[in-house]
């Protein structure tokens, strides 16, 4: 079962996690965070004329926050959507998965469409004039040695330090893409892909060590809707680590020069 396979099942209530998406004893949080959406989006309310919906009548994502309860493990799991409230222009969600009787990961989604309003601000966060993702370092998949779901993400740095290589710094900047591009590409995709970049801080450890994201939170500023083998610019920098937690902020550029996205994350780091 592919990708786009699993996020259509999930569109059911059923997730059906297929082996070779791990990350540790867990399954990799970004496809966790794509089956959900996609469970919630099956149960937003569309008439298909709203202004600002898309191709399919649904409204924006504009924000979700996401908590990794537990280690969601391939097999069967069961999702469970449910609309808190759907207003005149916004709509608020939440998604459980449950596996085995547990709650694995929980999320909380926001959905609005455009107003119209007199407040504009142009985003201040600056995109950096990288190497073209044709000239820079590939993050390799490595059977046995990389996480498992690395064999279905295209992930090149341009700057920052390798996992585990002591470096000083605690930032990453590169590029990221399916290595097979789904036939479409729309938001169920993009958190698909977002959570794939190792967390920053873990260049700084001299050695592997295990490390989480315990929440993560996006902000969709634009849409995100896109060719399926897109390269969309990504930069994370560490605002603060210490006590075995670090607190990271990633921005997403489209290679139009549009900044899509503001990605925070809370990341348990034993090492």
């Amino acid at each position: 079962m592919d990708l786009q396979e699993m996020l259509d099942q999930a569109r059911t209530g059923t997730a059906h996690v297929a082996p070779g998406w791990g990350q540790g004893r867990a399954t990799y949080g970004g496809l966790v965070a794509g089956l959900m959406l996609s469970a919630l989006k099956a149960q937003l309310p569309s008439d298909g004329t709203d202004a600002g919906a898309d191709e399919g009548g649904l409204l924006p994502l504009r924000s979700m926050t996401v908590s990794f309860v537990g280690p969601l493990e391939p097999g069967e799991a069961e999702l469970q959507p449910r609309i808190l409230r759907a207003g005149r222009s916004a709509v608020q969600g939440e998604v459980l998965v449950v596996q085995d009787g547990d709650v694995e990961a929980a999320m909380l989604a926001s959905f609005g469409r455009p107003r119209a309003s007199q407040v504009v601000v142009d985003p201040d966060a600056q995109r950096s004039d990288l190497t073209p993702p044709e000239e820079v370092s590939v993050i390799p998949f490595i059977e046995g040695t990389t996480p498992d779901f690395l064999a279905h993400v295209d992930l090149r740095t341009a700057d920052g330090g390798w996992a585990y290589s002591s470096a000083g710094t605690s930032h990453l900047k590169g590029y990221m893409r399916f290595r097979e591009a789904p036939p479409v590409f729309g938001e169920e995709h993009f958190v698909s892909l977002l959570d794939a970049w190792p967390p920053a801080v873990i260049q700084m450890l001299d050695q592997p060590r295990p490390a989480s994201s315990m929440t993560w939170t996006l902000e969709l500023l634009d849409d995100v809707t896109a060719a399926p083998d897109t390269f969309w610019q990504y930069e994370v920098r560490t605002d603060q680590a210490r006590d075995g937690y670090a607190h990271t902020v990633a921005h997403v550029w489209h290679p139009d020069g549009r900044l899509v996205a503001i990605s925070r994350q809370t990341i348990a780091v034993f090492g």
